[in-house]
């Protein structure tokens, strides 16, 4: 099967919605490809920030080919506001990754972007700035996809 290595930084945020009204916002992010929370990655969680927390934390995928040619499959980053009670929701992120693909592949397969955060239907408040890049394609055996390859999530 062909697959490509996909690598992910997620930077930073800035003028986040503030969703808690006491105390400070320690933010972390969600990401998720293809909308599965099977291989879902999060950052640290930023303590000092609060609605413009900093992370630059990279997270590693391996994504199968035919994922890169449609746009269903979705790269999904979700922000959340750390609290005792349960994480809060602020806002998300999502494109589709044949576009990440097609808008890195002149520069050599890696780009910066800066996407405004959602929240439902609309734009919320604040921006998310993240960095990624992907490999070469390479072939993969079926029987490699089953054994854990040092530390990136398998989606193909």
């Amino acid at each position: 099967m062909e697959c490509r290595k996909f690598e992910i930084t997620l930077i930073s945020a800035n003028n986040l919605e503030d969703v808690r009204r006491i105390c400070k916002m320690k933010v972390h992010a969600r990401v998720s490809i293809g909308g599965g929370s099977e291989d879902e990655q999060r950052t640290p969680t930023d303590k000092h920030g609060e609605t413009n927390p900093a992370w630059n934390f990279t997270m590693r995928y391996t994504v199968s080919e035919p994922m890169l040619q449609t746009y269903n499959t979705m790269l999904v980053i979700k922000l959340y506001c750390k609290r005792k009670l349960g994480d809060r929701y602020i806002g998300e992120v999502h494109t589709s990754m044949k576009e990440l693909f097609d808008c890195a592949k002149p520069n050599g397969g890696s780009a910066v972007l800066t996407f405004p955060v959602q929240k439902g239907c609309v734009n919320s408040q604040g921006a998310l700035r993240f960095s990624y890049r992907f490999g070469e394609k390479v072939m993969i055996d079926k029987l490699l996809l089953a054994e854990s390859v040092g530390g990136w999530s398998r989606l193909c």
